[in-house]
């Protein structure tokens, strides 16, 4: 048989974008270097660095659920073109939900999140687990991210 096969790109050839710097790459000493496919195009890195072109260190893959839900900024969610898109950063990293009821469930619990977060933080002794609330927020979001 002949045809075309779709080849992977070569580490070198491998960037993704931010907001502020544009195109960056990932480090040749980063364990992720030779990573030539990810399952999502978003990662988190530790470190960026700038030598002959911008490159980030200590990045990891990071799938839309635990970046909407714990991803800095608030989440907004907006209808457009008959999608429901739900955005992060200012409508910098947007998502299309699959329904209106999806991207409320979502932005919901990433509100009710938040709010434990911040019972937390005014009450350091509080047990997240133990506390019916935070035990059914935190169970909701794991079976979400283990799932998806």
């Amino acid at each position: 048989s002949t045809g075309a096969v779709k080849m992977q790109p070569k580490a070198e050839e491998l960037k993704f974008v931010t907001k502020n710097d544009g195109y960056v790459h990932i480090h040749p000493s980063s364990v992720n270097y030779q990573t030539r496919h990810f399952e999502s195009p978003y990662l988190v890195y530790h470190e960026k660095i700038k030598t002959s072109r911008v490159f980030i260190r200590d990045c990891s893959m990071v799938s839309v659920y635990p970046l909407v839900l714990l991803g800095g900024g608030q989440v907004h969610m907006q209808l457009l073109r008959g999608d429901f898109v739900i955005s992060l950063d200012d409508g910098w990293i947007r998502f299309v939900a699959a329904s209106h009821q999806v991207a409320e469930l979502v932005k919901e619990l990433r509100s009710e999140l938040d709010q434990l977060l911040q019972d937390k933080i005014r009450n350091p002794s509080m047990d997240l687990c133990m506390c019916p609330r935070g035990s059914r927020i935190i169970g909701m979001i794991v079976k979400l991210v283990t799932t998806q």
